[in-house]
């Protein structure tokens, strides 16, 4: 275990983006004795042609914990609807309250620059949370809590603008992240015709090229930030 005890937590739009973004990054972080925690902001239901909303959410809450209990990571749901996530201070102080509750020191979540809007508003909630979760003259049922660390992480539908800065050696943990992610129906290819497990194998192999790794992720740094390559997330 690393001598600082950190917390690394990940946003998702739907149930299975945290974990395509950074399941790499969580395995490894508690293989190393950290606290990881992932947030869904809506199940993803309504991406399922045979199985009604409902229905598919029930799946993809199971498949959640399923893959959450691999990795390591607590895991928070909130009650927002696939496809109708609002960005509004509603949504940005349910996850605020779970910011003070969870006391995370870094924050992941995806790059504004989307085709979905879910994911570009889970962005926009984010960055409002992190900053009501530390004005303590923001009255909540929990006290301020200041996670000052925000970063961006890599997602085939966030292109437009993502520049990625720094690389991080998942190979300790790729099985891992690999195990997690196949807990999800749609990563296996059953349902989407998207190639999910291929794409982000693939990405974690170019991106392992690129930075002398085996395998790797990418993240972006907020503005002014320099390329990193480190064996384990920088400033950590």
């Amino acid at each position: 275990m690393a001598d600082r005890q950190v917390h690394i937590m990940v946003v998702g739009a739907h149930a299975g983006d945290a974990e395509l973004m950074a399941g790499g990054l969580l395995a490894k972080y508690h293989q190393m004795g950290h606290k990881t925690s992932i947030v869904h902001m809506t199940l993803g239901e309504k991406g399922n042609r045979n199985l009604t909303p409902d229905e598919y959410a029930v799946q993809k809450r199971k498949e959640a914990q399923a893959a959450a209990e691999i990795l390591g990571a607590d895991t928070y749901f909130l009650p927002y609807k696939d496809a109708e996530l609002p960005n509004d201070d509603e949504a940005a102080y349910k996850l605020c309250d779970i910011i003070r509750l969870a006391k995370p020191n870094l924050l992941i979540t995806h790059w504004e620059g989307s085709i979905h809007k879910d994911h570009t508003n889970t962005c926009l909630i984010v960055r409002n949370a992190q900053f009501y979760a530390a004005l303590p003259t923001i009255k909540r049922e929990l006290p301020a809590h200041g996670c000052w660390s925000l970063t961006y992480a890599e997602n085939w539908e966030d292109p437009k603008g993502f520049v990625p800065d720094t690389y991080v050696d998942i190979t300790s943990a790729y099985d891992t992240f690999i195990e997690a992610a196949m807990q999800y129906e749609m990563v296996s290819g059953k349902i989407s015709s998207f190639r999910y497990r291929e794409y982000y194998e693939a990405l974690a192999t170019t991106r392992g090229c690129l930075s002398n790794f085996g395998k790797a992720e990418c993240y972006m740094m907020p503005e002014g930030a320099l390329v990193r390559k480190a064996d384990r997330f920088p400033s950590f």
